[in-house]
């Protein structure tokens, strides 16, 4: 894992958290979980190869 994905990470969090503001104060508060859930799906879509590739080393580290 590289500094890289957490600084994209941490970006992601902070533009999600400062439209997510944006909208409830106007009105948008379905558009404003839409918004947080696309951010939390995009994260995870860069998470998850380092969480099977984790797995993977300890299923082989264990011989499963």
């Amino acid at each position: 894992m590289t500094i890289n994905l957490i600084f994209k990470i941490a970006a992601v969090g902070i533009l999600v958290s400062v439209l997510g503001q944006v909208l409830k104060h106007s009105g948008r508060e379905e558009q404003a979980f839409l918004v947080s859930l696309a951010g939390l799906i995009l994260v995870l879509l860069w998470v998850v190869p380092y969480i099977q590739e984790l797995f993977e080393t300890i299923q082989a580290l264990f011989s499963l």
